[in-house]
């Protein structure tokens, strides 16, 4: 006789009849198919979609990518191109003859825009020369005033404030002239700040000498090999191009430290030197003036830099010529780097 008994337990609706035992294990085992079979049944209902999520279970969620609400800056376009166009047309314009080209023209830039009625005796283009915006200021509700002078021959230069508007948001849209020009006064000059080159350096030494032949090769076409041998090892100079000059005359060099003049420092040594040049073709003896930075090595004057002198300064930060700059493992040719370094 077994020490233990079977467990029996009471017949619920779908069990086997009574007096029959049935294990603990193969009914729970039979719940379970049970509940298997009504929820795929269930997702059958809800569709192919509920029926893979049924089968193979919740795959990880994919992250949702919102788009980004952040406004989009708008460039703001300036109109001095626009101005120009327009008192190129104005000036040369004749109110009496609405029905021309020129007016027709006008009158798509500026509707309603009084235009000039020249004499008789007046040359067809006033002898206008050429016409140049030299300031823009945007103002408030999409308005802009741009100043304009124009050339006329004989070297007379006139002025004229031009008031625009901007249609469209942002201020990218189209611009019209809301009045006619008013002339003005030419903007007032600036002041051009104290030189930073206060070291005049002697006629004759190794400093004037290597940046009179630098400059002698780079301005007449030298060629490459006749440039580079002035330039610091891992530095390249793009040459002028263009028609050159016969040839090159120094006829100032400054610095701004006193170790430009005499001989040649220890290494590592940098020096910037304004020179002043005059440089001759066919047609005329042209001043010009250079900004380098040369630094001193194994017992020699190189051109680190090179670039147009910016408002004679070298503290005065500005858009370069073209100053050659030197990287870690990297050299480039810089067209538009601001300041001086």
């Amino acid at each position: 006789m077994s020490v233990f008994r079977r467990r029996e337990v009471l017949p619920d609706a779908g069990q086997p009849p009574s007096g029959v035992a049935v294990p603990v294990r193969l009914l729970r085992a039979r719940r379970w198919v049970r509940m298997g079979r009504v929820g795929m049944w269930a997702a059958l209902a809800a569709g192919p979609a509920a029926l893979l999520l049924m089968v193979g279970g919740s795959p990880d969620t994919a992250p949702v990518t919102k788009e980004s609400t952040a406004p989009r800056k708008v460039r703001i376009a300036d109109p001095s191109g626009y101005a120009e166009l327009f008192v190129t047309l104005w000036l040369r314009s004749d109110g009496r003859s609405e029905g021309s080209t020129a007016v027709r023209r006008i009158r798509a830039m500026a509707p309603g825009v009084d235009l000039p009625e020249p004499r008789e005796s007046a040359q067809p283009d006033r002898g206008l020369e050429r016409v140049t915006a030299v300031r823009s200021a945007r103002l408030a509700g999409g308005a802009w005033s741009v100043t304009v002078a124009a050339q006329f021959s004989g070297g007379q230069v006139r002025y004229f404030a031009v008031p625009l508007v901007v249609s469209g948001g942002g201020g990218a849209g189209a611009f019209a002239v809301t009045t006619g020009p008013a002339r003005v006064a030419g903007p007032s000059a600036a002041r051009v700040p104290e030189s930073a080159y206060g070291v005049s350096v002697p006629e004759g030494s190794e400093l004037v000498s290597t940046a009179a032949d630098f400059l002698s090769a780079y301005l007449t076409g030298g060629g490459t090999g006749e440039v580079e041998r002035y330039l610091a090892p891992g530095l390249r100079l793009a040459p002028v191009g263009g028609s050159l000059y016969e040839r090159v005359e120094v006829e100032q060099v400054s610095a701004d430290d006193a170790a430009a003049k005499g001989s040649v420092p220890p290494d590592g040594t940098a020096v910037r030197v304004q020179v002043r040049v005059r440089a001759v073709d066919q047609t005329a003896a042209w001043p010009l003036v250079y900004s380098l930075r040369m630094s001193a090595r194994a017992g020699r004057w190189e051109i680190a830099s090179l670039s147009a002198d910016q408002a004679g300064a070298v503290r005065a930060h500005g858009a370069g010529f073209g100053r050659l700059e030197e990287r870690p493992g990297a050299v480039r040719w810089a067209w538009a780097a601001g300041g001086a370094r």
